[in-house]
């Protein structure tokens, strides 16, 4: 397991070097993983990384790279629209010679479409956005600071919005709600998986179990 950069292209032109970590021993099969978003890609970091290792194990190489604005990025993160999110993720994949795609829940919505894509606990931006918007009321009503959810959505499509930390602008917000993950993904749902999803949980965490059985789910859809 390696750090690596790739060069992501910007919408005005030229790129940027993005960062991404890396198993790469050779494999004929090699994985580009789409991260969960925002918080849940905290929760699910160690996780994710477990199920790399796993893989590796099984002879599948993979990529884990950030989106433009998120963790290791310079850029900003409310300068972000979902299709530069999407073209990102296609030059990570063409860049690393991707094979196949996982998506990791919010993650899905951002799997190129040229690759064979394995969607794991997908989950529509609206259900994601509609979690963080009720997070931010609970924080407000904490701090005595009346706010519901009509107006906040009303204020994020119009000038953008800052949720759980994170400064989403509103082309963001406005493209992103939409979004579902593509019908033609293969599914690993939860169940598979076993126990209660991690991104559920306070604080990040880890479960071996899990990650093996994750692993072990994406190795026989692939035929390893």
């Amino acid at each position: 397991m390696r750090p690596a950069s790739w060069p992501c292209p910007l919408p005005g032109g030229g790129t940027s070097e993005e960062y991404a970590l890396v198993s790469d021993t050779g494999h004929a099969r090699r994985l580009l993983i789409v991260p969960a978003l925002f918080d849940e890609g905290n929760k699910l970091r160690r996780f994710t990384v477990e199920v790399m290792r796993r893989l590796a194990n099984a002879g599948i190489d993979s990529v884990l790279p950030d989106l433009p604005g998120c963790n290791e990025s310079l850029q900003a993160l409310d300068a972000q629209d979902p299709t530069d999110w999407l073209d990102a993720m296609t030059a990570a994949s063409r860049h690393f010679a991707a094979t196949h795609v996982l998506g990791i829940r919010g993650g899905c919505l951002f799997t190129p479409a040229h690759l064979r894509a394995f969607h794991y606990a997908p989950v529509k931006a609206v259900a994601i956005l509609r979690q963080m918007l009720r997070a931010r009321i609970l924080s407000s009503r904490e701090a005595g600071r009346d706010e519901n959810r009509e107006a906040l959505a009303e204020e994020a499509v119009l000038r953008g919005i800052t949720l759980a930390g994170y400064d989403l602008g509103a082309d963001f917000y406005r493209h992103f709600e939409p979004m579902t993950p593509h019908a033609t993904a293969v599914a690993i749902t939860q169940d598979e998986v076993g126990g209660s999803g991690l991104w559920l949980r306070a604080e990040p965490d880890e479960n071996p179990v899990q990650a093996d059985a994750l692993a072990a789910e994406i190795v026989k859809r692939l035929g390893a």
